[in-house]
């Protein structure tokens, strides 16, 4: 128990003292802050997305948190908004502005998008739905366009997966 609890000291310290800390001095000595350490160091792609994602999130000031899920039409805003209270000066640091605004386009487009099909995936099916049915019909010309399906209700559903006749 008593090392537990140790441990548990040890990790609050390092995440509350130690890690901004050591960002301040990597700050004071390279120049740059976090956000420009990682646009610079890390190509263009998932790995600095994901890295600019992270550092935005775990963040104490609410402007770099709430840029996360800001409308993508105010992603530019929002990058001059970050460039502002980082001091950073966009004329002489433009591909930083432009690797932000690529990020964040990425993180709020993919945020959208799994917000969009959790939706869509909450939605129960219903038979009385037109919209459903055609869809459920364009499924089984998809899977199985060489073989029409013999009636609305059959076991040619099970061919794809369902579990009964009627899916």
């Amino acid at each position: 128990f008593r090392h537990r609890v140790v441990t548990q000291f040890l990790v609050f310290l390092y995440c509350k003292c130690l890690w901004r800390s050591l960002k301040l001095l990597v700050r004071k000595f390279t120049g740059r802050c976090e956000l420009q350490r990682i646009c610079y160091n890390y190509q263009h792609g998932a790995c600095r997305t994901l890295k600019l994602e992270s550092s935005l999130r775990f963040s104490r000031n609410p402007l770099l948190q709430a840029a996360l899920s800001v409308h993508p039409d105010k992603v530019e805003k929002t990058v001059d908004d970050i460039m502002t209270l980082k001091k950073i000066n966009p004329d002489t640091n433009p591909q930083l502005g432009i690797s932000l605004q690529g990020s964040l386009l990425q993180i709020v487009g993919y945020r959208n998008l799994v917000a969009e099909v959790e939706k869509f995936r909450r939605e129960a099916y219903d038979c009385e739905n037109a919209q459903h049915e055609e869809m459920l019909m364009k499924l089984w010309k998809e899977l199985r366009p060489d073989t029409p399906l013999s009636a609305r209700i059959s076991k040619q559903w099970c061919e794809i997966g369902f579990q009964g006749n009627d899916p």
